[in-house]
């Protein structure tokens, strides 16, 4: 397959080589000089270059005929030109200023621009709508280079994730409009918390590596950047329904002011998903909104955004055990008990609800002519609990005394009967598991743009308080135990400043050098008891230092390269530190080492980016088997892990409309050396087993992506797409009886678009998922213990929805 896509490769590129005669340059300038980096391209190709130092640009190699020439520059409105080419061009375009800041000014300061030696892909809203019928993020990014994505109700809805070059999403940094994500404590992104967000995103880059210097939890590994949907000029509504297999229905209706007296506007969007999921009583029930109003002018934007999201989920977190795959695939164990007559029984709210809300007000300000200030001040709200049924736990766990009956008792067909003096130490019960937090902040950067010279200073200052307690709120046998007896509280609180500052400096026309340099500074305290009953009252502060230093090299109009270097560092988590076992070291902060070499090649119908990286990591957590005081499981340091591999994509223009996107990763994710523990049933202690290069979890050798796209007319096209994940292990021992086999998806899409009297536009979208019916499995868990001479296995997969249909229409006016 590697042979057949290079060959097809340098195949295209010859062709389309073949046919180059003519060449086109010019000068762009405003009304008062030239300007140095605005883009210049050609519409529907991917031939682009930009201007130097003097507003010059050149394009060799151009075949004859008719193309639109589009120029674009921060601050200028985009500038069209159509041009006929039978003969060598010299043009000058001058660009206007815009009437209004617009909003990519917000988050230059931590994405990775024109000219910067970083790894990355930028998705457009255009290329998520169609898809969009209510899956969660992970899923509308499955397809970016090198992600892999799952999802515990097996269709994408509810509680889903994503890991990208095998780093999992409490390892990547998300931003929205450049403020954190991530839950401060645990790092994670929970995507359940703002459903149908796709449908008020604008756009996305996906960075992958280290990155660029950014705001909130370490990037260790990648950085997902989202930008909320942008300024529009008139008015709008929108109004999208779909519904598909699962009983899946999501409705949203998205409306806007248009820009009201050339300076005021405001946008909103509310949505409802619900969903049974492809696993039994897998269900979700989801509602969002998001709010923006917006003042802006030629130099001055000024924006509230207030979104919000509100899930109940039935739980699917066991997965399914392996041997019963073949056999029930759907199989969920969650709130199964059994009642007093024998019977198997679940219960009806073993549910995970949780609110979270979102406020955020953005500031962008032009000082001057390449000078730029943004700043923002933000504040989030959640709260929220699970709730599980327990059959016949133990009260003591959560410190209640026996429960005294009138005597002891049996059951006969269902009635219980009592006989004196009797002390009941287990009940079914009902219990809520709490987490009641807030989170706020404010960031800010400083932005020059000085031709050959661009330099920012920013940063960001957030503190996080959170409420963790446990309350018991049903009793089969009761006692004297208060109504909700809240057995456990802790709090913590979290500090995390950041400054950076990043400079790339054009030496010359064809090499730009990139420094970025970040401070980080962490303060975290807990305090009280957790579920069992541990104190777990903690202080720890960290002070990190994370530089990256980089070189771009235009090798030739139509080819670029670029070498980077990067260090990151990321403070344990809360679980890492509540777990530790109190008789070991801390845990201590991981690092990582991440060395990125590219090459982009830019043709007239073709292009090709090719990367190399090597991610070296120090210490870095991974479940060993090791357990602390209680018997939990808990993550150790391992001193060396690596990943380096290789990534690739082609896009690709053919005639009659055909357009092909490929992607490709080959990787070897290794840790060095560790030592893996195993529970011994026996004598209550546990083995140890030593191994030696063995693969990192959840880590594929193999991850390629395609999507085959044929407009049919203007209004409509028909696409495929496919997904290969090779084969991952579930645990880090490389055993092939703890892993999860390749698997290849394909869907089959087509959309079409209607223009009326009555509305703008109607678009009509339906896709077949996995039209092959694949039977896969995209996660699992393990635990692996030892009885009776011999090792024994207790496990959960997830499996994902074989053959699915989904369909929608979104109305505009």
């Amino acid at each position: 397959m590697k042979k057949y896509l290079l060959l097809a490769a340098i195949a295209i590129c010859m062709s389309f080589m073949a046919n180059a005669q003519y060449t086109i340059s010019g000068l762009i300038r405003n009304d008062k000089e030239p300007l140095q980096g605005a883009e210049v391209k050609f519409q529907g190709t991917f031939v682009s270059t930009a201007s130097d130092h003097s507003g010059r640009f050149q394009i060799k190699n151009v075949t004859p005929g008719n193309y639109t020439l589009i120029v674009s520059f921060i601050g200028y409105e985009t500038a069209y030109r159509d041009i006929r080419v039978d003969k060598s061009l010299d043009l000058t375009l001058v660009l206007q200023n815009k009437a209004i800041l617009t909003e990519e000014v917000e988050i230059q300061s931590t994405r990775a621009g024109e000219k910067e030696p970083f790894t990355y892909q930028n998705i457009s809203f255009q290329s998520l709508e169609p898809n969009n019928f209510g899956q969660d993020m992970p899923v509308l990014l499955s397809n970016s280079i090198s992600t892999v994505s799952t999802s515990d109700a097996g269709n994408g809805v509810g509680y889903s994730a994503l890991r990208i070059r095998g780093t999992d999403m409490t390892r990547i940094n998300v931003t929205i409009n450049g403020i954190p994500l991530n839950d401060p404590e645990s790092h994670n992104v929970f995507w359940v918390d703002l459903p149908d967000f796709a449908s008020s995103t604008d756009n996305i880059q996906v960075q992958r590596g280290v990155g660029t210097s950014t705001n909130g939890a370490a990037a260790f590994g990648a950085t997902i950047n989202l930008q909320s949907s942008a300024i529009k000029q008139n008015p709008y509504a929108t109004l999208s329904s779909s519904y598909g297999s699962f009983n899946t229905l999501k409705n949203s209706i998205s409306f806007g002011s248009g820009l009201l007296k050339n300076h005021w506007g405001i946008d909103g969007r509310m949505s409802g998903i619900s969903s049974d999921g492809y696993i039994d009583r897998a269900s979700s029930d989801l509602k969002s909104y998001f709010f923006s109003g917006v003042y802006c002018d030629q130099k001055t934007i000024l924006r509230f955004n207030l979104f919000s999201g509100q899930e109940k989920t039935y739980q699917a977190w066991n997965g399914i055990p392996k041997d019963i795959l073949d056999t029930n695939r759907t199989y969920n164990s969650m709130g199964m008990y059994t009642d007093a007559s024998g019977k198997v029984k679940y219960y009806n709210n073993e549910t995970d609800n949780y609110k979270q809300t979102h406020f955020q007000a953005l500031f962008s300000r032009q000082l001057g002519k390449s000078l730029y200030l943004n700043a923002a001040a933000h504040y989030t709200r959640g709260a929220g609990y699970y709730e599980e049924y327990r059959e016949d736990d133990k009260l003591a766990s959560y410190g209640i005394s026996p429960v005294a009956l009138p005597g002891p008792y049996y059951i006969i067909a269902g009635d219980t009967t009592f006989v004196p003096d009797s002390l009941i130490s287990t009940s079914d019960l009902v219990r809520q598991k709490w987490l009641d937090n807030d989170f706020s902040g404010i960031t800010y950067s400083l932005n020059l743009n000085k031709g050959k010279f661009k330099a920012s200073i920013g940063g960001s200052m957030n503190t996080y308080s959170g409420r963790h307690f446990g309350k018991v709120i049903w009793m089969q046998f009761a006692g004297n135990a208060e109504n909700n007896h809240e057995w456990y509280r802790s709090k913590t609180k979290k500090q995390d400043l950041n400054i950076y500052t990043k400079t790339n400096y054009g030496i010359n026309s064809w090499m730009n050098l990139f420094l970025d340099l970040q401070f980080r500074y962490i303060k975290y305290s807990i305090k009280g008891i957790d579920d069992d009953f541990r104190i777990i009252s903690q202080d720890h502060d960290f002070s990190f230092f994370n530089p990256k230093a980089g070189a771009y090299l235009i090798i030739s109009q139509s080819q670029s390269a670029y070498l980077s270097f990067g260090i990151a560092n990321r403070e344990p988590n809360r679980d890492n530190f509540v777990d530790a076992n109190p008789l070991k070291a801390t845990p201590k902060p991981e690092r990582l080492y991440d060395l990125e070499v590219g090459h982009h090649l830019s043709l007239n119908n073709i292009e090709l980016n090719t990367n190399l990286f090597y991610m070296n990591y120090h210490d870095q957590l991974a479940l060993t088997g090791a357990i602390n005081d209680v018997g939990a499981a808990i993550m150790e340091n391992v001193p060396e892990s690596y990943r380096m591999g290789v990534e690739s994509s082609l896009l690709a223009n053919f005639p009659n409309e055909i357009h092909l996107q490929i992607n490709a990763t080959y990787s070897i994710n290794k840790i060095r050396s560790f030592t893996e523990y195993v529970d011994n049933w026996d004598t209550w202690g546990q083995e140890k087993i030593l191994h030696k290069n063995t693969d990192l979890a959840f880590s594929p050798s193999w991850i390629a992506g395609g999507l085959l796209k044929w407009d049919f007319c203007k209004n409509g096209y028909i696409s495929l797409n496919s997904k290969f994940v090779g084969k991952q292990f579930i645990d880090n021992t490389s055993d092939n009886g703890r892993s999860l086999h390749a698997y290849i998806v394909h869907d089959l899409g087509i959309s079409y678009s209607i223009q009326t009297s009555l509305f703008s536009s109607v678009e009509l979208n339906f896709k077949v998922n996995n039209f092959l019916n694949e039977k896969y499995e995209s996660n699992a868990w393990v635990y692996r213990y030892y009885e009776s001479d011999s090792f024994h296995v207790m496990d959960g997969y997830f499996p994902q929805a074989g053959l699915n249909l989904m369909a929608g229409v979104n109305i505009k006016f």
